[in-house]
């Protein structure tokens, strides 16, 4: 099983999208080393296996043999199952020092974030490589500008920054991985088909309108199931979209557009879409967990509304 399910593209495209997830795993690793040797972590054994676990099949899943990272992958989440990853030591940095940083700084600490996301789209654009390269060479150059802006800025800060990050996520951040994941094996398993199957029980043939609410509901449904408006956009396609409202002749831009829309609806109210949903409470430390959540359900609830009726109007 190899948890690296996006698209890194092929030749030297491939050599840096590997790269990349070595790059991820080894400070997974690194991470799990930390927590193993953390005393002040209540459970540093349960930690470390999780940690170390992710981190290998991140880096080396490639050339591991398929039973080797599927045993890995069920070893990685034996400890979440039982509560065992914890917070150990964290070195973050007092309210003064970042108080005092930002006064030296200024405004300008956003360059490096944008850098980030200035990479990630020339990537996207304009080369046949995946944006998470683009991202990854935009943060490695955010690294020099930060360095640039004060020495403090050390290897060792942004490693010790990173690992941090990780621990604040704990083990929701192996959940895109596995949502990935677990859409090609929906797909590949027919799961299309069982679905066609149950709504031809209950759409008429030729209802287009009918077919089209069926289509946008079930892509907000199966993507808050997946966590992934992609990985669910291919299974009720096949199941609902194609053989219900494409075949009688709907145009497949505005519904395939629409359809991937109201599937992030389904992203805006499921925890499952841990990166939206679920990380910002951890960064925020938020009292309640489900707050964002709680705030997004009303836009998209509307927005859902918005997009059936613009999908029926010129379909």
């Amino acid at each position: 099983m190899d948890l690296k399910f996006i698209q890194i593209g092929a030749g030297p495209a491939n050599v840096l999208g590997e790269a990349v997830w070595i790059i991820i795993g080894l400070i997974t690793i690194f991470a799990g080393i930390k927590n193993l040797l953390d005393k002040e972590n209540p459970s540093r054994i349960g930690t470390a296996v999780f940690w170390c676990s992710f981190g290998i099949v991140c880096a080396f899943g490639t050339w591991l043999p398929a039973k080797v990272s599927g045993a890995l992958v069920i070893v990685m989440c034996m400890p979440p199952i039982f509560k065992r990853v914890k917070v150990g030591k964290t070195n973050a940095p007092t309210k003064e020092y970042t108080r005092g940083q930002y006064q030296k700084i200024g405004m300008k600490i956003f360059i490096p974030a944008l850098t980030v996301a200035v990479c990630s789209l020339l990537f996207a654009l304009f080369t046949n490589i995946s944006s998470m390269v683009g991202v990854t060479v935009g943060v490695i150059i955010s690294m020099i500008i930060l360095r640039i802006y004060s020495p403090d800025n050390k290897p060792k800060v942004f490693l010790e920054g990173s690992e941090r990050f990780l621990s604040m996520m704990g083990p929701l951040c192996m959940l895109p991985q596995l949502l990935g994941a677990l859409g090609g094996i929906f797909t590949a398993a027919g799961v299309g088909e069982v679905i066609a199957g149950i709504v031809e029980n209950v759409v008429p043939k030729g209802n287009v309108n009918l077919g089209i609410i069926i289509f946008a509901i079930g892509m907000v449904l199966f993507t808050m199931i997946m966590g992934n408006a992609f990985a669910a956009i291919t299974v009720i396609t096949v199941g609902i979209g194609g053989p219900f409202v494409l075949a009688y002749g709907a145009d497949p831009v505005i519904i395939g557009m629409l359809a991937l829309t109201c599937g992030y609806c389904g992203t805006l109210c499921t925890p499952m879409a841990a990166n939206f949903n679920i990380v910002p409470v951890a960064i925020l430390n938020m009292k309640d967990r489900w707050g964002v959540i709680k705030n997004q359900v009303v836009v998209a609830a509307i927005m859902l509304v918005v997009q059936i009726c613009y999908m029926i109007m010129f379909k």
